[in-house]
């Protein structure tokens, strides 16, 4: 509702509050009237309507002067031709998807890079503030103001949200292929609740990155991100097992990934080395997806590319979650101990002190080096910090198999 609404009023705070208000006139017309055949429909019917309702009130005060004509076309043409501007923007770009529009109008240049990530993470994908705090491993406080203070800027700046032209898509790429991408992390590992995964949201960012390497089909990151989430998405039925408990990657039956998917992903990957973007972290982190999707079995999974290509990540796109997957390469490449020294040294990196990954990584190189007492402390460490109920399910677990070592 918000991106198709955003297309007509091109502002998306006042996109956000007409569907707010559209769901607010559903509690309250729908305990009387019924369900209506078709939910959806109707509240994007009624949340079109107010804006059409505002568009009128704003053109009665820009024109309040002028004499309103009854008939509906007169009251288009002559009274709102910003309108009927908005509708002919609308049909002259060729982005051709709600969604993806607002992603790309969302992410506009005037905002920082932080605020037009986390302003449209929050009206696009929907997610909370705390998910997005720990995709960037920063307080919940922080997303929050980074949030605030977009939308201000926004309308201080009169910003119309217009679709960009292709000229200018490119200055807002990097952003718009970020948030896909957290999209897609968010439903492939969900931050908190019941569920290991969201598979609504990697569905969803999966169709947005499709739509965006047809639309830009020479851009080899577009090419290298869709690579990675079809390849990642091919293992997510693999990922639960019937009673929707995780099953690790090294455990799961590769015969249930899936291979449409992964040969998709292949494809698009290159695509992606083909257009020359081999070093792009997207297309590093495809490559180490296509690495374990190449692998028939856990065992033939080729460790030391894996280690090495994580060691080439780590200087294109450094980061301590870099390092600690890194970490996990090396230790499976040439042994727990060589792994376990890179974990220990993001032990005093402040942005991982409630990272549970950190002290699950450290818990997991422990035990194999028959560390029974560590491990068994950092595993129960790390299903402290998690909110997700199945993770920590898994977590406490294998602190429990860690006893009388």
């Amino acid at each position: 509702m918000i991106a198709s609404v955003a297309r007509l009023v091109r502002d998306v705070g006042l996109a956000e509050e007409l569907a707010q208000d559209a769901l607010v006139a559903a509690l309250e017309h729908w305990p009387g009237a019924g369900v209506p055949d078709n939910p959806g429909a109707w509240l994007m019917t009624t949340a079109k309507r107010r804006a059409l309702d505002k568009l009128r009130q704003d053109a009665l005060h820009a024109r309040k002067h002028e004499e309103l004509g009854a008939d509906l076309e007169a009251l288009q043409v002559h009274v709102v031709p910003d309108f009927v501007d908005a509708l002919a923007a609308a049909e002259a770009d060729d982005i051709g998807d709600d969604l993806l529009r607002l992603v790309f109008t969302a992410c506009h240049p005037v905002l920082s890079t932080e605020g037009r990530v986390a302003l449209t993470l929050r009206v696009v994908g929907g997610l909370t503030t705390d998910e997005i705090a720990r995709a960037f491993l920063v307080p919940e406080a922080t997303v929050a103001q980074r949030i605030v203070r977009a939308k201000k800027t926004l309308d201080a700046g009169k910003v119309p949200f217009e679709v960009p032209g292709a000229s200018e898509r490119a200055t807002r790429l990097a952003s718009v292929l970020e948030v896909i991408y957290l999209v897609f992390n968010e439903g492939y590992s969900a931050t908190a609740g019941d569920d290991w995964m969201r598979p609504a949201l990697c569905d969803e960012a999966l169709r947005l990155g499709r739509v965006l390497a047809g639309l830009m089909a020479d851009e080899s990151e577009v090419h290298g991100l869709v690579a990675l989430m079809e390849i990642q998405a091919s293992r997510n039925h693999a990922r639960v097992d019937s009673g929707g408990r995780p099953v690790l990657l090294l455990e799961q039956d590769r015969s249930r990934w899936d291979p449409l998917l992964i040969r998709r992903g292949l494809v698009a990957l290159a695509r992606c080395e083909g257009l020359g973007g081999t070093r792009g972290a997207y297309a590093l982190q495809a490559a180490l997806a296509a690495c374990h999707a190449r692998a028939r079995t856990a065992e033939a999974t080729d460790w030391p590319r894996i280690a090495a290509l994580y060691g080439t990540l780590a200087e294109v796109a450094p980061s301590p979650i870099v390092e600690l997957n890194r970490a996990v390469a090396v230790a499976m490449a040439f042994g727990p101990q060589a792994g376990l020294a890179i974990a220990d040294a993001l032990r005093d990196e402040p942005s991982l002190a409630r990272y549970h990954l950190l002290p699950s990584v450290r818990g997991d190189l422990l035990a194999k080096l028959g560390r029974g007492d560590e491990a068994r402390a950092e595993f129960a460490r790390a299903a402290e910090m998690t909110r997700n109920t199945r993770e920590r399910e898994l977590l406490l677990a294998r602190a429990g198999a860690e006893d009388g070592s």
